[in-house]
Protein backbone atom coordinates (compact mmCIF):
# COMPACT_ATOMS: atom_id res chain seq x y z
CA UNK A 1 0.00 0.00 0.00
CA UNK A 2 2.88 2.34 0.80
CA UNK A 3 4.51 1.61 -2.56
CA UNK A 4 1.19 2.33 -4.30
CA UNK A 5 0.86 5.68 -2.54
CA UNK A 6 4.42 6.64 -3.40
CA UNK A 7 3.93 5.69 -7.04
CA UNK A 8 0.52 7.28 -7.60
CA UNK A 9 0.78 10.20 -5.24
CA UNK A 10 0.49 13.68 -6.76
CA UNK A 11 2.02 15.39 -3.76
CA UNK A 12 5.12 17.50 -4.26
CA UNK A 13 8.08 15.48 -3.10
CA UNK A 14 11.67 16.48 -3.30
CA UNK A 15 13.27 14.86 -6.29
CA UNK A 16 16.73 13.47 -6.34
CA UNK A 17 19.43 15.03 -8.46
CA UNK A 18 19.35 12.17 -10.91
CA UNK A 19 15.58 12.47 -11.34
CA UNK A 20 15.87 16.21 -11.92
CA UNK A 21 18.59 15.69 -14.54
CA UNK A 22 16.56 13.00 -16.26
CA UNK A 23 13.43 15.15 -16.29
CA UNK A 24 15.38 18.09 -17.66
CA UNK A 25 16.93 15.99 -20.41
CA UNK A 26 13.57 14.52 -21.40
CA UNK A 27 12.05 17.99 -21.50
CA UNK A 28 14.87 19.27 -23.69
CA UNK A 29 14.48 16.41 -26.13
CA UNK A 30 10.73 16.95 -26.19
CA UNK A 31 11.14 20.64 -26.97
CA UNK A 32 13.51 19.80 -29.81
CA UNK A 33 10.72 17.87 -31.48
CA UNK A 34 8.67 21.02 -31.88
CA UNK A 35 5.05 20.98 -32.98
CA UNK A 36 3.70 18.15 -35.08
CA UNK A 37 4.58 18.64 -38.72
CA UNK A 38 2.47 18.13 -41.82
CA UNK A 39 4.27 14.88 -42.89
CA UNK A 40 3.79 13.49 -39.38
CA UNK A 41 0.07 14.23 -39.51
CA UNK A 42 -0.24 12.57 -42.92
CA UNK A 43 1.65 9.50 -41.72
CA UNK A 44 -0.48 9.22 -38.59
CA UNK A 45 -3.66 9.54 -40.68
CA UNK A 46 -2.47 6.84 -43.06
CA UNK A 47 -1.58 4.54 -40.17
CA UNK A 48 -5.08 4.89 -38.69
CA UNK A 49 -6.62 4.45 -42.14
CA UNK A 50 -4.54 1.32 -42.78
CA UNK A 51 -5.68 -0.19 -39.47
CA UNK A 52 -9.33 0.52 -40.26
CA UNK A 53 -9.00 -0.98 -43.74
CA UNK A 54 -7.41 -4.09 -42.27
CA UNK A 55 -10.29 -4.59 -39.85
CA UNK A 56 -13.01 -3.83 -42.38
CA UNK A 57 -11.58 -6.01 -45.17
CA UNK A 58 -13.43 -9.12 -43.98
CA UNK A 59 -15.03 -8.33 -40.60
CA UNK A 60 -17.09 -11.52 -40.68
CA UNK A 61 -20.41 -10.24 -39.35
CA UNK A 62 -20.94 -7.88 -42.33
CA UNK A 63 -19.57 -7.86 -45.88
CA UNK A 64 -16.28 -6.02 -46.05
CA UNK A 65 -14.77 -3.92 -48.80
CA UNK A 66 -13.06 -7.04 -50.17
CA UNK A 67 -16.44 -8.12 -51.56
CA UNK A 68 -16.10 -5.36 -54.17
CA UNK A 69 -13.39 -7.35 -55.91
CA UNK A 70 -14.28 -10.60 -57.58
CA UNK A 71 -10.79 -11.76 -58.46
CA UNK A 72 -8.61 -13.20 -55.76
CA UNK A 73 -5.31 -11.55 -54.96
CA UNK A 74 -6.63 -7.97 -54.95
CA UNK A 75 -8.01 -7.94 -51.42
CA UNK A 76 -5.22 -8.77 -49.01
CA UNK A 77 -3.66 -6.82 -46.15
CA UNK A 78 -0.58 -6.30 -48.30
CA UNK A 79 -2.75 -4.49 -50.87
CA UNK A 80 -3.65 -1.85 -48.29
CA UNK A 81 -0.09 -1.44 -47.05
CA UNK A 82 1.45 -1.14 -50.52
CA UNK A 83 -1.22 1.27 -51.76
CA UNK A 84 -0.94 3.65 -48.81
CA UNK A 85 2.85 3.41 -48.91
CA UNK A 86 2.76 4.30 -52.62
CA UNK A 87 0.72 7.42 -51.82
CA UNK A 88 3.51 8.67 -49.57
CA UNK A 89 5.68 8.90 -52.70
CA UNK A 90 3.11 11.26 -54.27
CA UNK A 91 1.93 13.51 -51.44
CA UNK A 92 4.15 16.62 -51.05
CA UNK A 93 6.15 17.02 -47.87
CA UNK A 94 4.91 20.59 -47.37
CA UNK A 95 1.30 21.50 -46.86
CA UNK A 96 -0.08 22.85 -50.13
CA UNK A 97 -1.60 26.34 -50.10
CA UNK A 98 -4.51 26.43 -52.54
CA UNK A 99 -5.95 29.72 -53.76
CA UNK A 100 -3.05 31.86 -52.56
CA UNK A 101 -1.00 33.89 -54.98
CA UNK A 102 2.70 33.85 -54.44
CA UNK A 103 4.11 37.12 -53.10
CA UNK A 104 7.69 36.02 -53.09
CA UNK A 105 10.21 36.86 -55.77
CA UNK A 106 11.06 34.52 -58.59
CA UNK A 107 14.42 33.89 -56.94
CA UNK A 108 12.66 31.62 -54.48
CA UNK A 109 12.30 28.92 -57.09
CA UNK A 110 14.45 26.63 -54.95
CA UNK A 111 11.89 26.72 -52.16
CA UNK A 112 9.15 25.93 -54.66
CA UNK A 113 11.08 22.88 -55.83
CA UNK A 114 11.52 21.69 -52.24
CA UNK A 115 7.81 22.17 -51.54
CA UNK A 116 7.00 19.79 -54.38
CA UNK A 117 9.22 17.07 -52.93
CA UNK A 118 7.18 14.09 -51.69
CA UNK A 119 7.12 12.84 -48.14
CA UNK A 120 9.22 9.82 -49.12
CA UNK A 121 11.72 9.98 -51.95
CA UNK A 122 13.19 6.95 -53.64
CA UNK A 123 16.65 7.98 -52.45
CA UNK A 124 15.54 8.07 -48.81
CA UNK A 125 13.65 4.82 -49.30
CA UNK A 126 16.75 3.03 -50.61
CA UNK A 127 18.87 4.46 -47.81
CA UNK A 128 16.63 3.56 -44.87
CA UNK A 129 14.88 0.42 -46.12
CA UNK A 130 16.13 -2.70 -44.26
CA UNK A 131 16.49 -4.85 -47.36
CA UNK A 132 18.08 -7.71 -45.42
CA UNK A 133 14.86 -8.10 -43.41
CA UNK A 134 12.74 -8.01 -46.56
CA UNK A 135 14.85 -10.70 -48.20
CA UNK A 136 14.85 -12.72 -44.97
CA UNK A 137 11.07 -12.74 -44.57
CA UNK A 138 10.40 -13.06 -48.29
CA UNK A 139 12.75 -16.02 -48.48
CA UNK A 140 10.64 -17.78 -45.86
CA UNK A 141 7.51 -17.36 -47.96
CA UNK A 142 9.40 -18.57 -51.04
CA UNK A 143 10.60 -21.62 -49.13
CA UNK A 144 7.05 -22.43 -48.05
CA UNK A 145 5.75 -22.11 -51.60
CA UNK A 146 8.59 -24.29 -52.88
CA UNK A 147 7.82 -27.03 -50.37
CA UNK A 148 4.18 -27.03 -51.38
CA UNK A 149 4.81 -26.96 -55.13
CA UNK A 150 7.56 -29.57 -55.14
CA UNK A 151 5.53 -32.00 -53.04
CA UNK A 152 7.96 -31.92 -50.11
CA UNK A 153 5.18 -31.16 -47.64
CA UNK A 154 3.20 -34.18 -48.88
CA UNK A 155 6.25 -36.41 -48.55
CA UNK A 156 6.85 -35.20 -44.99
CA UNK A 157 3.23 -35.93 -44.14
CA UNK A 158 3.54 -39.50 -45.39
CA UNK A 159 6.69 -40.03 -43.36
CA UNK A 160 4.91 -38.86 -40.21
CA UNK A 161 2.25 -41.56 -40.64
CA UNK A 162 4.68 -44.00 -39.02
CA UNK A 163 3.81 -42.31 -35.72
CA UNK A 164 0.50 -44.19 -35.56
CA UNK A 165 1.95 -46.64 -33.02
CA UNK A 166 2.62 -43.85 -30.52
CA UNK A 167 0.08 -42.38 -28.09
CA UNK A 168 -1.65 -39.21 -29.15
CA UNK A 169 0.18 -37.00 -26.66
CA UNK A 170 3.53 -38.26 -27.93
CA UNK A 171 2.55 -37.46 -31.52
CA UNK A 172 1.62 -33.93 -30.49
CA UNK A 173 4.84 -33.55 -28.51
CA UNK A 174 7.00 -34.64 -31.44
CA UNK A 175 5.11 -32.31 -33.77
CA UNK A 176 5.63 -29.39 -31.37
CA UNK A 177 9.34 -30.14 -31.04
CA UNK A 178 9.75 -30.39 -34.80
CA UNK A 179 7.90 -27.14 -35.42
CA UNK A 180 9.83 -25.35 -32.66
CA UNK A 181 13.08 -26.30 -34.38
CA UNK A 182 11.98 -25.46 -37.92
CA UNK A 183 10.48 -22.10 -36.96
CA UNK A 184 13.91 -20.95 -35.78
CA UNK A 185 15.16 -21.12 -39.37
CA UNK A 186 11.96 -20.27 -41.27
CA UNK A 187 9.55 -17.39 -40.77
CA UNK A 188 6.37 -18.04 -38.81
CA UNK A 189 3.93 -17.69 -41.76
CA UNK A 190 6.09 -20.00 -43.85
CA UNK A 191 6.18 -22.60 -41.07
CA UNK A 192 2.39 -22.45 -40.76
CA UNK A 193 2.00 -22.83 -44.52
CA UNK A 194 4.25 -25.89 -44.55
CA UNK A 195 3.13 -27.82 -41.46
CA UNK A 196 -0.57 -27.14 -40.92
CA UNK A 197 -1.72 -29.00 -44.07
CA UNK A 198 0.65 -31.85 -43.18
CA UNK A 199 -0.69 -32.13 -39.65
CA UNK A 200 -4.30 -31.93 -40.84
CA UNK A 201 -3.87 -34.91 -43.15
CA UNK A 202 -1.90 -36.78 -40.50
CA UNK A 203 -4.62 -36.20 -37.89
CA UNK A 204 -7.29 -37.48 -40.26
CA UNK A 205 -5.28 -40.61 -41.02
CA UNK A 206 -4.50 -41.33 -37.37
CA UNK A 207 -8.07 -40.42 -36.28
CA UNK A 208 -6.78 -37.72 -33.93
CA UNK A 209 -8.81 -34.60 -33.28
CA UNK A 210 -7.02 -32.01 -35.48
CA UNK A 211 -7.32 -29.37 -32.76
CA UNK A 212 -5.33 -31.61 -30.41
CA UNK A 213 -2.36 -31.21 -32.75
CA UNK A 214 -2.95 -27.87 -34.46
CA UNK A 215 -3.54 -25.74 -31.35
CA UNK A 216 -0.23 -26.55 -29.58
CA UNK A 217 1.68 -26.52 -32.87
CA UNK A 218 0.28 -23.09 -33.77
CA UNK A 219 1.42 -21.80 -30.38
CA UNK A 220 4.87 -23.38 -30.71
CA UNK A 221 5.35 -21.64 -34.05
CA UNK A 222 5.58 -18.38 -32.09
CA UNK A 223 8.54 -19.69 -30.09
CA UNK A 224 11.05 -18.44 -32.67
CA UNK A 225 13.25 -16.49 -30.27
CA UNK A 226 16.70 -18.04 -30.72
CA UNK A 227 17.78 -16.97 -34.22
CA UNK A 228 17.42 -13.75 -36.24
CA UNK A 229 15.80 -15.54 -39.16
CA UNK A 230 12.91 -16.72 -36.98
CA UNK A 231 10.78 -13.60 -37.30
CA UNK A 232 11.14 -9.92 -38.25
CA UNK A 233 11.48 -8.60 -34.65
CA UNK A 234 14.45 -10.92 -34.08
CA UNK A 235 16.03 -9.70 -37.31
CA UNK A 236 15.49 -6.06 -36.35
CA UNK A 237 17.12 -6.55 -32.95
CA UNK A 238 20.03 -8.47 -34.45
CA UNK A 239 20.46 -5.83 -37.15
CA UNK A 240 21.44 -3.22 -34.57
CA UNK A 241 24.53 -5.25 -33.69
CA UNK A 242 24.13 -5.22 -29.91
CA UNK A 243 23.32 -8.95 -29.72
CA UNK A 244 25.18 -11.89 -31.16
CA UNK A 245 23.61 -15.14 -32.27
CA UNK A 246 25.05 -17.04 -29.32
CA UNK A 247 23.46 -14.55 -26.92
CA UNK A 248 20.06 -15.01 -28.55
CA UNK A 249 20.42 -18.81 -28.44
CA UNK A 250 21.32 -18.80 -24.74
CA UNK A 251 18.38 -16.59 -23.81
CA UNK A 252 15.89 -18.24 -26.15
CA UNK A 253 16.54 -21.90 -25.39
CA UNK A 254 15.10 -21.65 -21.89
CA UNK A 255 12.09 -19.70 -23.15
CA UNK A 256 11.40 -22.37 -25.78
CA UNK A 257 11.67 -25.16 -23.24
CA UNK A 258 9.36 -23.48 -20.73
CA UNK A 259 6.86 -22.60 -23.44
CA UNK A 260 6.81 -26.18 -24.74
CA UNK A 261 6.14 -27.58 -21.26
CA UNK A 262 3.36 -25.07 -20.58
CA UNK A 263 1.66 -25.76 -23.92
CA UNK A 264 1.76 -29.54 -23.46
CA UNK A 265 0.43 -29.36 -19.91
CA UNK A 266 -2.38 -27.01 -20.94
CA UNK A 267 -3.52 -29.02 -23.95
CA UNK A 268 -3.52 -32.31 -21.98
CA UNK A 269 -5.42 -30.95 -18.97
CA UNK A 270 -8.11 -28.30 -19.40
CA UNK A 271 -7.64 -28.19 -23.17
CA UNK A 272 -9.16 -31.67 -23.58
CA UNK A 273 -12.37 -30.80 -21.77
CA UNK A 274 -12.60 -27.31 -23.25
CA UNK A 275 -12.26 -28.34 -26.91
CA UNK A 276 -13.49 -31.96 -26.52
CA UNK A 277 -10.25 -33.32 -27.91
CA UNK A 278 -10.91 -36.92 -26.90
CA UNK A 279 -13.28 -37.43 -29.84
CA UNK A 280 -12.74 -37.24 -33.59
CA UNK A 281 -15.21 -34.66 -34.97
CA UNK A 282 -17.23 -35.12 -38.13
CA UNK A 283 -16.07 -31.81 -39.58
CA UNK A 284 -12.48 -33.12 -39.66
CA UNK A 285 -13.37 -35.76 -42.27
CA UNK A 286 -12.20 -34.39 -45.62
CA UNK A 287 -13.19 -36.19 -48.76
CA UNK A 288 -10.45 -36.63 -51.36
CA UNK A 289 -13.00 -37.37 -54.10
CA UNK A 290 -12.64 -34.79 -56.85
CA UNK A 291 -14.48 -36.40 -59.77
CA UNK A 292 -18.00 -35.64 -60.91
CA UNK A 293 -20.88 -36.87 -58.78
Amino acid sequence: MTIFKETCSVSKKKKTKREEMSEKRIQEEYEKLGSISYPEMVTAFFFILMTLLWFTREPGFVPGWSSLFEKKGYRTDATVSVFLGFLLFLIPAKKPCFGKKGTEDVTDSTDDDNSAEPIITWKDFQKTMPWEIVVLVGGGYALAAGCKTSGLSTWIGRQMLTLSSLPFWAVTLLACILVSIVTEFVSNPATITIFLPILCSMSETLQINPLYTLIPVAMCISFAVMLPVGNPPNAIVFNYGHCQIKDMVKAGFGVNLIGLVVVMVAINTWGISLFQLNTFPDWAIVSNFTGPS
